[in-house]
């Protein structure tokens, strides 16, 4: 499976940043081991079911340990016998009918 995730705090910097505390849940996912990718709106994460996760349990519990509340959209995609390797073969298969 592949997941799209965006963690937000509730509170931002000065500037009205929030990207130390996406930073920290960035850094539990590349931890994990599994296969992901970052974007200027969400993280992707590929793998089992359980192992996905559990990693993004972690990883808003990572946020909402500095902020009384944490925002999480997630986006998950399910496609029986497509189990490894999504993350660049969906984008190859787009690509392929751009050429």
């Amino acid at each position: 499976m592949i997941v799209a995730i965006s963690i937000s705090p509730a509170g931002a910097d000065e500037t009205g940043g929030v990207a130390a505390s996406v930073a920290e849940a960035v850094q539990v996912i590349r931890d994990s081991g599994l296969p992901c990718e970052t974007n200027s709106m969400f993280t992707n994460i590929e793998g089992e079911w359980d192992e996905v996760m559990a990693v993004v349990k972690e990883a808003v519990f990572k946020v909402a340990a500095t902020s009384p509340r944490v925002g999480l959209v997630l986006k998950a995609d399910l496609r029986r016998g497509y189990d490894t390797g999504q993350l660049t073969a969906k984008v190859e298969r787009v690509e392929e009918h751009l050429r």
